[in-house]
């Protein structure tokens, strides 16, 4: 649980109203998970941005964070933890693309732990003290390609991929327990589109969802 002398913090930047406009923006636009809503609430989305971008941390658009990533727009990141969770509790789920944390926080209030690959060093570094700071302490990280995922730790009950795809990684596909769930942005470009994946056995349903615009999942690690 996040403190609430964090939560406050930059309030008169970040007001409580503001936040509630968010959420109700949310809700209008179709999402429904009330354990989700209340985490993008509580989380205080302006500590996972630059200071001289604090004043927009609430919009629902997504934010530069440097090295040519992004922070995604709340919308898609409740979008994304809602399919995530559609299928029950989860205990076990892997991040692929730490990015600023901020992502990565909204799952650690969610599940029981999560497991985050990033390939950008310096990025990961931050997202880790900012986490340390909300005090969430069920977050494990790995410095690496986000293709190849984190097979030592294998099985996962849930997988959520930050950044688009060209083609689903036979990895990821490999590393997700039975009736687990998948949900990753697939294509390149502007031809992006959201998909589930739940693993039935050795078989794979897919349902592909919203058209999406994400940064691309590249490979290998840099600092």
């Amino acid at each position: 649980m996040i403190r609430d002398d964090l939560q406050r913090r930059g309030i008169g930047m970040t007001s409580q109203r503001t936040r509630e406009r968010l959420i109700q923006r949310l809700h209008d636009e179709g999402l429904s998970n009330v354990e989700v809503l209340e985490v993008i609430r509580r989380t205080p989305r302006h500590l996972f941005v630059d200071e001289a971008l604090a004043h927009r941390a609430y919009e629902d658009t997504a934010l530069p964070i440097g090295h040519n990533q992004t922070i995604s727009q709340p919308f898609m990141v409740a979008r994304m933890t809602e399919l995530l969770l559609a299928g029950g509790p989860l205990d076990k789920v892997m991040e692929i693309g730490t990015g600023s944390g901020y992502q990565t926080a909204v799952l650690a209030q969610l599940v029981e732990r999560v497991f985050s690959v990033e390939r950008i060093q310096s990025l990961q570094d931050r997202a880790k003290e900012r986490l340390l700071e909300l005090n969430l302490r069920n977050v494990v990280f790995r410095w690496g390609d986000g293709w190849e995922g984190w097979p030592a730790l294998t099985p996962y009950n849930g997988i959520i991929v930050t950044a688009a795809a060209a083609q689903v990684p036979q990895a990821l596909l490999d590393q997700l327990a039975p009736g687990g769930r998948l949900v990753i942005p697939v294509g390149t470009g502007e031809e992006q589109q959201l998909m589930l994946i739940v693993r039935e056995g050795e078989r794979f349903s897919r349902q592909v969802l919203d058209p999406v615009r994400f940064v691309p999942l590249l490979s290998g690690s840099v600092f």
